[in-house]
């Protein structure tokens, strides 16, 4: 089955039968991001990721690395809300989930209780490795409440190699911290084997040094996912809507 085919497959079938992240891969172009490689090969590692998001300890966390808050430059504040205005727009559609399916976001373990609930647009995600456009995020990141869903955010990726120069150029590092997932270590075994390890390996685990992971005879991974930032952009005070 094409690509393409296997893309309306999935988005046909996702109320029913959500998407796996071998799905997501598959479904993308022929050529990958950082961002969905790794969905399709650490997917154990997204659901971590997931939980740290919208953790308050990520400074701490020593799987979790955060660009230095910059001193404010000109201009900043005038990038940060022309950002908001196009993400605000671009969003608003996207309060009924459905219509964000239909566009091909497609949703991360969506049977699987979590604390937002990823919708990742694989086509965005491909787009964002190259250029950044704040109209076009690569996630959209939903909470579940009395089994509905309603729009929080939106989650923006940029390569595993960009520099913080970079980053600042696609959102100013004075208003918002991008992050990076690090020093995982991917223990051996079935997932469900990965499961009972996983205080030590894992995004979650102790284990946060390549030599530790060796002795564990793990396997080392020194950055997954590539750099991401959240934005909030309904919330009305501005240190939730660029949390740090």
């Amino acid at each position: 089955m094409s690509s393409r085919a296997l893309l309306f497959t999935c988005i046909a079938s996702l109320l029913a039968f959500p998407c796996t992240a071998k799905q997501l891969h598959h479904a993308a172009t022929s050529e990958t991001s950082d961002f969905q490689r790794d969905v399709e090969l650490y997917p154990e590692a997204l659901r971590a990721a997931n939980e740290a998001l919208v953790g308050s300890e990520l400074d701490s966390d020593p799987h979790v690395y955060t660009t230095v808050v910059r001193s404010a430059a000109p201009g900043d504040q005038q990038r940060a809300a022309e950002i908001l205005e196009i993400l605000r727009h671009s969003m608003a559609k996207y309060k009924d989930y459905r219509a964000a399916i239909a566009d091909g976001y497609q949703p991360f373990l969506l049977k699987t209780d979590q604390p937002l609930y990823w919708f990742i647009s694989s086509r965005n995600a491909y787009a964002s490795a190259y250029e950044f456009n704040p109209g076009h995020p690569t996630s959209l990141l939903y909470k579940k409440s009395k089994g509905e869903f309603q729009l929080a955010g939106a989650l923006f990726t940029a390569p595993k190699n960009a520099t913080e120069s970079q980053l600042n150029d696609r959102i100013p590092l004075s208003v918002a911290r991008w992050h990076e997932y690090v020093n995982l270590c991917v223990g051996a075994g079935s997932p469900s084997e990965r499961q009972k390890g996983r205080q030590k390996f894992g995004l979650g685990g102790a284990i946060a040094t390549k030599d530790a992971c060796l002795a564990a005879k793990g396997r080392w991974v020194p950055q997954v996912f590539g750099w991401m930032v959240a934005i909030y952009p309904f919330q009305s005070d501005p240190s939730s809507v660029w949390p740090r």
